[in-house]
């Protein structure tokens, strides 16, 4: 059985009200509409039509280059669509003839994942109980609960991205591209322990395991490109570390930047 494909404006988003308030959702919208991105669900009443079914289908065979991010059914949480509005304009960033290096791979995954924890700054910071928050918040405390993190040093934490969730977003940025790039070439257990251990005393290291980091990792060593000299992904790397607006000039050049005018 063949999947549907469905246009953004097909779609049911579930939480976007709670969204319109996050600065850059609207263009990260606006992207998918104007490059008519696909999303793919099975049909109603389907065998494959459950959350098991897709989270396999997703995790096992996403690609950088290919989104189409498989759905249950008609409908979207908004912090999904702008997930894959982040990788959708990674991959068109960073878009090459051949298969996409791992830096690149990496570079997507950090954003549209550090993304997440500036979304639950921003509602924070507004003060305000929505759905995204009362799903996120308990997974991200999960993890870093279980890291060792104390219920006050979580609480400290949570206080620091709301203060500064921008800051938040790429000091995660920057940890999940780095953690992953290292993780990829380790060789065995004991070199991914030491690896961990490289990281432990940053700020964000609790989150860690909140992120598939296991199947970016896999998937880069299954599928990457060969690695090249001058990266367009770490070219981008360092430009988001230098900036002190990192989200201001992903949207700029990635997103506004990479939309058609007439169709904004």
């Amino acid at each position: 059985m063949r999947l549907r494909r469905l246009t953004v404006a097909q779609l049911t988003i579930r939480g976007e009200r709670a969204f319109r308030s996050v600065e850059g959702y609207a263009a990260l919208k606006r992207l998918l509409v104007t490059d008519k991105f696909l999303f793919r669900a099975p049909a109603e009443g389907s065998s494959h039509a459950h959350y098991d079914r897709v989270l396999f289908l997703n995790l096992t065979y996403w690609h950088a280059a290919d989104g189409n991010d498989v759905l249950v059914d008609g409908s979207i949480d908004a912090d999904v669509l702008a997930h894959a509005a982040w990788h959708h304009a990674t991959g068109k960033a960073l878009a090459t003839a051949t298969a996409p290096t791992a830096a690149a791979m990496f570079l997507g995954e950090s954003i549209a994942s550090a993304f997440d924890l500036y979304v639950v700054g921003r509602m924070l910071g507004k003060g305000k109980r929505t759905a995204y928050l009362d799903s996120q918040v308990p997974l991200f405390s999960e993890a870093a609960l279980a890291s060792g993190l104390s219920e006050a040093a979580l609480a400290a934490l949570f206080q620091r991205v709301s203060d500064a969730p921008e800051v938040a977003f790429e000091a995660l940025r920057e940890l999940l591209f780095d953690a992953a790039t290292a993780l990829s070439s380790c060789r065995d257990v004991d070199d991914a322990v030491r690896c961990f251990d490289r990281f432990a005393t940053h700020p964000y290291s609790p989150f860690l395991h909140h992120f598939a980091l296991s199947s970016w990792v896999l998937y880069a060593r299954a599928h990457a490109g060969p690695t090249v000299v001058d990266d367009p992904a770490d070219a981008a790397d360092r430009s988001l570390r230098a900036s002190s607006a990192p989200l201001t000039w992903l949207n700029e050049h990635w997103v506004v930047g990479a939309a058609a005018p007439e169709a904004a």
